[in-house]
């Protein structure tokens, strides 16, 4: 990562590159939450790094095999949200006024902190490719539930609650490896990949398939790319614009107003 003072080239191109665009599509990964405070998976400081259980609790047949790392998953859970506390930062009020703005036709993110939605971001614009920690669905019937009311349920006693429609095991609305993507959300984002006039990825590895597809998807399109990521990532070589900068400094200044 380059300071921002160094990046004043690559920022004026970005902001050429919006200014001529009006069907922006773009993609979100764990760097945007970092100015948050929510550390990525598998940094220095990250989730999995830090807690290697806790990708056991993201992996689909460790955790409907194991009932003892659900009944620790539940409890840290119903301790206190890994989310509780955190705020949407520049870089997500930035999304918003893209969309406030007409420019944003869908912001698809990787991210199931829910930070999009609670900066402001519509839910027409959104798609939540990895799901969201707001809820709970059954493995067996997929009935779905506010994650809230499972919590409640750990604290009254329930070590490892089960669905109440079918018995079935619960786990958070998320994606796990292990797990399909919802096949409609992954349809809408390659169709607004394909449709877009650019495509802005922000704060992703893009190492995370099928959804990084949805860059080469818009490249094959016609459509520029810009990365705006810490670290290099496989497709800055199809990109127009490349910024390995501090995403809440540098996305306002990209989405900035003509």
């Amino acid at each position: 990562m380059r300071p921002i003072e160094e990046l004043t080239e690559e920022i004026r191109a970005a902001r050429a590159v919006l200014g001529a665009a009006r069907r922006v599509v773009v993609l979100t990964g764990a760097g945007i939450s970092t100015d948050s405070g929510i550390p990525d998976f598998r940094g220095p400081q990250g989730l999995w790094t830090k807690n290697p259980e806790a990708e056991k609790t993201s992996t689909l047949s460790h955790y409907v095999s194991d009932p003892e790392l659900r009944k620790r998953n539940w409890q840290r859970l119903a301790e206190g949200s890994m989310w509780e506390g955190k705020s949407p930062n520049a870089g997500h009020r930035a999304l918003v006024e893209l969309e406030r703005r007409g420019r944003l036709h869908t912001l698809i993110t990787q991210n199931v902190d829910g930070l999009h939605r609670a900066a402001g971001t519509s839910e027409d614009r959104l798609v939540e490719i990895h799901g969201t920690t707001s809820k709970v669905r059954c493995l067996d019937c997929g009935d779905t539930a506010p994650m809230e009311r499972a919590l409640e349920r750990v604290r009254a006693g329930e070590a490892d609650p089960r669905c109440r429609v079918c018995g079935g095991i619960l786990k958070s609305a998320t994606i796990s490896f292990g797990q399909s993507l919802v096949t409609a959300d992954l349809h809408r984002a390659e169709q607004a990949a394909a449709a877009c006039d650019m495509m802005l990825a922000v704060g992703s590895t893009l190492t995370v398939y099928p959804i990084a597809n949805v860059v080469p998807i818009a490249h094959q399109s016609g459509a520029p790319v810009v990365i705006l990521n810490a670290e290099p990532t496989p497709f800055d070589g199809l990109a127009e614009v490349v910024l390995p900068a501090s995403i809440s400094e540098a996305l306002p200044l990209i989405a900035a107003a003509d």
